[in-house]
Order: C-alpha cells, then structure tokens, then sequence
C-alpha cells in the first residue's frame, strides 16, 4: 500500500468515525429532559472511549454542579456514597481552566483532593470541557480505560463527543425554555379567559339585579 492510499484510508476511518459520533450524540441529543441527555451522552462516551466510568457534569454558576449524571455505577453504588462529587478537585480544575487533561494516576496530581466517602476507587483520568466559544456548558470526564492509560487519540475522540455534546445540551436547554414559554402563555390565556368569563358572569348577574 502507497503512502497516499494510506493516507486516503486514515481519512476515510476519521470521517466514518466523526459520522458515528454525530449520530450518537444526536440519538442522546432527542431525550425530552436535560437529564436525560447528560446520561446518554455519559453512557456513549464510556461506549466510545471504552473505561470503566464516565461523568458529565453542568456547572450551577457558583463553583458547584447543578448536575452530575454517571455512567458505570449502579443506583446502589451511588446511594451508598456520602455525596456526588460538588466540581472541586480535578472536576474543578477543568471547569477552572478549561482545558483538556489526561492523568495516568489522579493521586500523583496535585490538583486532586481525594474521593467522598464510598466512592469507587479510581486511576486514571482523561476529562475535558464541554463548550462552544467562550460559553461553558459542562465537563465531560472519564475514569480507567479498560485496556491500558488514555491516549492522544482517546483525547481527540473525547474533545470531539464534546463539541456535539455542547449543541446537544444547548438544544435541550433551548428546548426546556420553550416549553415553559408556551406553559406561561397557556397559563396567562387560560387567566384571561377565567378573567373574561367572570367579568361576563358579574355583568349578567348584575342584570339579573337590576331586572329584580
């Protein structure tokens, strides 16, 4: 095989690759709720990427998570934790400095500040923000690739489920906006028309009165 054929293939496999991506993602990106989004897209990554866990975590605009959403832990497993991991530590370092980072051990890093009470062991780690522009819309992380430490490939792949991730979870953000938008124009129609049929019921009422 020449160098260009070479060439043409590794393109090919990229391309067929970014294809598979974008349909994963977008498959997550049609969940109705926000949640439900963050744990597909948690579930895919780890699918991807193969580890043993992944987290998807939505800042609250005060240093802390509003949502933290896993995959490769049970019910069970999370219920026994103290707490879900509140963005600080590594998780925080991301959400700080907004960077790739990949760690062939989390304890020899001097940014980590240890686990909750409970909380699954874990080795190596590879997380990344998920954003558009300067916009912020979460960290994507994982946790102890199956067959060895994460690569610069496992980074690419990574770095690009979160450029999808960033529309999806904007889409569902504007999706949820939507909703309540018609949910308060429905209200505000459904006040005017009680509005309008009291005033109608008071006026006949009224003439009723008069008429006695």
């Amino acid at each position: 095989m020449t160098s260009d054929e070479m060439h043409t293939l590794d393109v090919t496999i990229i391309l067929n690759r970014l294809q598979e991506i974008a349909q994963a993602v977008m498959h997550a990106a049609e969940a109705q709720t926000l949640e439900l989004v963050l744990e597909r897209i948690a579930s895919l990554s780890r699918q991807l990427i193969p580890c043993r866990y992944a987290a998807l975590g939505i800042p609250d605009g005060r240093g802390s998570l509003k949502y933290f959403k896993t995959s490769g832990m049970t019910k069970e497993e999370l219920a026994l934790m103290e707490r879900l991991p509140q963005g600080h530590g590594l998780l925080g370092a991301i959400m700080v400095e907004r960077r790739t980072m990949r760690l062939d051990s989390i304890q020899n890093d001097a940014r980590s500040s240890g686990f909750p009470k409970n909380h699954p062991y874990m080795r190596s780690f590879l997380g990344t923000p998920v954003q558009v522009g300067g916009q912020l819309f979460g960290m994507l992380y994982l946790c102890d690739r199956i067959d060895g430490p994460f690569t610069e490939s496992d980074e690419w792949m990574l770095e690009t489920i979160s450029g999808y991730a960033a529309l999806a979870i904007a889409g569902s953000n504007l999706r949820d906006k939507q909703r309540r938008l018609t949910l308060l124009e429905e209200r505000q129609r459904i006040s005017m028309e009680l509005h309008d049929g009291v005033i109608q019921s008071l006026y006949a009422v009224g003439m009723y009165l008069d008429l006695l």
